[in-house]
């Protein structure tokens, strides 16, 4: 058996790819972001934009080209190599967000998101990482992107309305190309070149594992909430910079409602992850996040038109959206078999894309022909769905996913270290990939034998 490296601590090479992919990922949300909270207005002004529908399906358009292309990018990498295809994805995404920048009407800002969505670049990413990342370290990795990914979401609701009052729409959609260079520049000379490039189990989707995911209800209750999340924060984007501007509040000002109520819901949040985490009490705190997302919906019906209604409905809703949006990837890993979780994990990011293209279309359509407070009725209907959805699931276990690299192995030696690997105390799944050469524990959190299974994979 190849000799293991089972230090604790991430290489110096480990934590500069995982910043520097973390910075890729967040440069390119934060610029398809930024519009959020100010394109329902700007669109007012431009030939076609005052259609809610056509609005909806401007903001929502690049989930459908990213939902269509991630996987096939993800696995062109396999072949192409992980460094072009980001590249070329961050060039189509920059050409796109030119092309919004310069668009005249509403149907060329259309297409310049379209083009943003194909360049659909975040399965080749975590690709990457799994390249430049040992085993042991690779949640960790995974975790910095995660963690920036949200931060960029609350920089995006604070820096969208600041920037749109000194550059306008136009100037935001052309500082987003040149974000996406940017990260060209961090791909080309601060991200490592991985020694080897090859298929990762917990990173990426594989379409042979589409069934083993596709008939698990508990997986599909996850894939519906997130869909129906960001289909609710689209649809809610179409018509909440309207509303606040409708109250009394300047679009130049709207900073000042987003950040307050993201603080607040973002004190509240973490506590409530650390006590479902770590006393295995995951279940009714996501159906708790599921049934104030419930609640933040009537509320945005029924205060709409109200200033204290929208920002009280606002505080509540960002406390579900950050409480579900941390919970939902800790689910399917934790319910995803250990050796398709990067299918799961496919399956899941797809499903959310769809739900920004349907969230988008449906709430503009809806706001278009029968008014702002049928957006949120039918957000109120989906989460209703949802939150029956949650009620049924089944507790997930109180585990965590541990992984080692092992060597590439015969089948029977495999299957072997997987049955001695099963038998330690603490252990709920092992799995041992032999062409891979890796072993991928789920593992009790209340405690597990961890010294007798790193005796098991000490080389002989």
């Amino acid at each position: 058996m190849a000799e293991i490296d089972l230090s604790e601590s991430m290489t110096r090479s480990e934590k500069r790819a995982a910043a520097g992919l973390a910075a890729i990922f967040g440069l390119r949300m934060l610029g398809m972001l930024m519009i959020l909270p100010v394109f329902a207005l700007y669109a007012q002004h431009l030939p076609g934009g005052d259609n809610h529908t056509l609005v909806g399906l401007t903001l929502g358009i690049y989930g459908l080209t990213q939902a269509v292309l991630m996987i096939p990018f993800g696995m062109a990498s396999d072949r192409i190599g992980r460094k072009k295809i980001i590249v070329l994805g961050l060039l189509v995404f920059a050409l796109g967000s030119f092309v919004a920048a310069g668009a005249p009407d509403i149907y060329w800002t259309i297409a310049g998101r379209a083009l943003q969505g194909a360049g659909a670049i975040s399965a080749a990413v975590t690709a990457l990482l799994a390249d430049l990342t040992r085993e042991e370290h690779r949640t960790k990795a995974m975790a910095v992107i995660g963690s920036t990914i949200g931060l960029a979401f609350a920089l995006s609701l604070v820096l969208g309305p600041a920037l749109d009052h000194l550059i306008g729409v136009p100037g935001i959609f052309a500082l987003t190309g040149v974000l996406a260079l940017m990260a060209i520049w961090v791909v080309k000379v601060w991200v490592p070149d991985p020694a080897d490039s090859y298929f990762h189990a917990d990173a990426q989707a594989s379409p042979a594992r589409l069934p083993d995911v596709l008939k698990q209800p508990q997986l599909l209750r996850l894939d519906f909430g997130i869909f129906a999340l960001h289909a609710a924060q689209m649809a809610m984007f179409v018509v909440v910079p309207v509303a606040l501007k409708d109250a009394g509040l300047a679009p130049d000002r709207h900073w000042a409602v987003y950040l307050p109520v993201l603080l607040g819901a973002f004190v509240l949040m973490v506590p409530a992850i650390i006590y479902g985490e770590k006393r295995g009490r995951l279940k009714p705190v996501f159906v708790g996040g599921v049934a104030i997302m419930l609640l933040a919906q009537l509320g945005l019906a029924f205060g709409i038109h109200h200033f204290w209604g929208i920002v009280a409905a606002l505080f509540f809703y960002f406390v579900a959206f950050n409480l579900l949006e941390a919970s939902l990837p800790s689910l399917i890993s934790k319910l995803a078999p250990v050796s398709a979780k990067g299918t799961a994990m496919g399956v899941y990011n797809t499903a959310q894309a769809l739900g920004l293209f349907f969230g988008g279309v449906f709430g503009g359509w809806l706001a278009q022909h029968y008014g702002f407070e049928a957006v949120f009725i039918f957000c109120v209907g989906l989460m209703g769905v949802w939150l029956l959805a949650a009620l049924s699931m089944v507790p997930p276990p109180a585990i965590k996913t541990r992984m080692f690299r092992v060597g590439v192995m015969p089948a029977d030696r495999a299957a072997l270290l997987k049955a001695q690997l099963a038998g330690v105390s603490g252990v709920v799944e092992a799995v041992v990939l032999a062409e891979e050469g890796v072993a991928m524990l789920k593992v009790s959190i209340k405690g597990w034998d961890e010294a007798h299974a790193r005796s098991l994979l000490e080389p002989a």
